[in-house]
């Protein structure tokens, strides 16, 4: 059996890694890529990562700015937590099919990520797995996802549209705030809750329909969403949480269903644009300034209901 030297990856001091493989073509020595093994090697520019790691471990690759592409091999089947987190000259890398899940800000600040496959194998995507990747333009969630974690797309400005599967059943606190270029968004009628800032300063969406299985909508989940012309809100909602829909000055029209008995505080706080509202008959409490700001209204009825 010959063996072969190839090169692995040259450190920032300038220092060349080796590993070795066979005439089977795999390395035979390297299984796991421990925690933090090239820990802001930012002048490392390339790495090959043999078909015989199994394991690439948390911040393996933290800081590398010079990296710009990376091949995983399919022998890889965990990925640790921010393993390639701030590698912000990444432009594109593939996850195989043997990936389970995408862990906790593996692509964090990966801001030059202009694409990623996510494979039909991971079933969850982690806590800020890419946050603040404004590069990325598009990305396909496969079926198999049923949990997206906190702040997973948080400040993704490039993303323009998404689609979650139906396999998802909440939307968690701050997924896709600051989406500012997401102009469309459909909600599958798998989801039960939408946690808070979910959806805060996406200023380019102009319309959602929220799905009759939601029950729950967080505080501004709609925070400053500008753009927001209109939304119905379905009658499996019992109420609408505080500053939920503060800042949509774009919002012209909203039904409360019957089944809402409270409205948060700054609920509606400078929707401007709204123009008219009907409090339902099962409201009970209005919290402080949920319409304060809202000058275009008019004229607006309390229904006898309201206690407070």
């Amino acid at each position: 059996m010959s063996i072969e030297k190839k090169l692995f990856g040259i450190l920032n001091d300038g220092r060349e890694v080796y590993a070795y493989e066979d005439n089977q073509g795999y390395d035979n020595t390297v299984t796991t890529i421990g925690a933090k093994a090239f820990y802001c090697c930012n002048a490392l520019t390339s790495v090959t990562i043999p078909n015989s790691v199994k394991s690439i471990g948390n911040d393996a690759f933290y800081k590398c700015y010079g990296l710009t592409s990376i091949e995983i091999p399919s022998s890889v089947t965990n990925i640790g937590d921010g393993a390639f987190a701030d590698c912000s000259g990444l432009t594109s890398t593939k996850i195989p099919s043997s990936v389970k899940s995408i862990g906790h800000c593996v692509f964090y600040g990966c801001r030059g990520l202009t694409s990623i496959e996510i494979p039909s194998s991971v079933t969850s995507i982690g806590v800020f797995a890419f946050y603040d990747c404004r590069g990325l333009t598009s990305i396909e969630i496969p079926a198999s996802v049923t949990s997206i974690g906190e702040s997973a797309f948080y400040d993704c400005r490039g993303l323009t549209s998404i689609e979650i599967p139906a396999s998802v059943k909440s939307i968690g606190n701050t997924t896709f705030y600051g989406c500012s270029g997401l102009t469309s968004i459909e909600i599958p009628s798998s989801v039960t809750s939408i946690g808070s800032e979910a959806f805060g300063f996406c200023c380019d969406l102009t319309s959602i329909k929220i799905p009759s299985s939601v029950t729950s909508i967080g505080e501004s989940a709609f925070y400053k969403c500008y753009g927001l012309t209109s939304i119905e809100i379905p009658s499996s909602v019992k109420s609408i949480g505080k500053r939920a829909f503060y800042g949509c000055s774009g919002l012209t029209s909203i039904e409360i269903p019957s089944s809402v008995t409270s409205i948060g505080d700054y609920a509606f706080e400078d929707c401007g644009g709204l123009t008219s509202i009907e409090i339902p008959a099962s409201v009970t409490s209005i919290g402080d300034g949920a319409f304060s700001g809202c000058s275009g209204l008019t004229s607006i009825e309390i229904p006898s209901s309201v206690t407070s």
